[in-house]
């Protein structure tokens, strides 16, 4: 009996941190466990995982759920793939969206990893009940690059310059 509060109040605990961080309402949250899914919906969120722990797996969480937002806007977007990994592996003229696609980087640090996936996991479920804080954005670059795109700035998390595209383009 004891067990079973214990472990009752260990997932409100865990949902309330949750909300919290996230900016969820209680009764929107999707809770699922990478075990739970089906084997296409894995690849999904191994995609995702590996875009955020590359492009941002040692930033905070606010920018690792960033670059998963802008990977999920794309997939809304009909100027790209409509499946995660195919945003993910996508090259235009030759050259990958996501530049460490075409590097070829293998994971060396597993923890970051699993954080990622954590993310990954939580944006796959969530993505349409959560905020945007990205405010729309299909492109971001690092801080220390200036590609000068004639894009819309959106925000700035961490280590990133968010995009979208001007109004009208």
């Amino acid at each position: 009996m004891h067990k079973r509060i214990y472990s009752l109040a260990a997932i409100f605990l865990i949902s309330a941190i949750l909300l919290l961080c996230t900016g969820f309402s209680k009764d929107r949250i999707i809770g699922v466990t990478y075990t739970q899914l089906t084997a296409e919906a894995k690849t999904q969120v191994d995609c995702l995982a590996e875009n955020i722990y590359y492009e941002a797996g040692f930033e905070p969480r606010d920018g690792k759920i960033a670059v998963a937002m802008v990977t999920l806007n794309r997939v809304q977007d009909p100027q790209f793939p409509k499946d995660i990994c195919s945003v993910v592996k996508q090259k235009t003229k030759h050259t990958c969206q996501f530049s460490w696609f075409c590097e070829h980087k293998t994971i060396q640090n597993n923890s970051a990893y699993l954080q990622a996936r954590e993310i990954a996991l939580l944006v796959y479920a969530n993505y349409e009940k959560m905020h945007d804080m990205t405010q729309g954005a299909l492109f971001y670059h690092a801080d220390y690059v200036n590609p000068r795109w004639k894009l819309e700035r959106t925000t700035v998390i961490g280590r990133h310059i968010f995009y979208k595209q001007r109004d009208g383009i």
